[in-house]
């Protein structure tokens, strides 16, 4: 008798974890940044290790941050489950073995999405900032 009602508990359990997954992944489909389409024109910092910044002025019809950053050449990296692993930015790629990566921010702030996902609009400022240590 005990068993049974510890598998009726662990069943409502599951049934009330999978209604709230489903109502969070709605919620947010419904409140995720919208990509914005036709002509943008937007600038990418490149800040190095050293502190010294170069901008980057981009016209693009591009609706996400990565398309626009490949279209002038100014990232690569390695593709994964999750999206592109930006290791290189303007030719300047960051050594791993020194705990170096490029970070994404817009107007200061890190971004929460990655470069395949942000979505950019026209007057966006990005900064890729040569970071060291996790």
């Amino acid at each position: 008798m005990e068993n049974k009602r510890n598998t009726k508990k662990i069943i409502i359990s599951l049934i009330i974890l999978a209604a709230a997954a489903a109502v969070m992944l709605l919620l947010y489909n419904q409140f995720k940044p919208k990509a914005v389409e036709g002509s943008k024109n937007i600038t990418a910092e490149v800040i190095s290790g050293d502190g010294t910044s170069k901008s980057y002025y981009l016209q693009t019809d591009e609706e996400y941050l990565r398309g626009a950053l490949e279209q002038v050449g100014l990232i690569s990296g390695t593709q994964s489950e999750y999206g592109l692993f930006v290791t290189t930015v303007d030719g300047r790629t960051a050594d791993e073995s020194k705990q170096e990566w490029w970070c994404f921010t817009s107007n200061g702030e890190t971004l929460n999405t990655s470069v395949d996902t942000t979505p950019i609009k026209d007057g966006d400022h990005y900064e890729i900032t040569l970071t060291v240590g996790w």
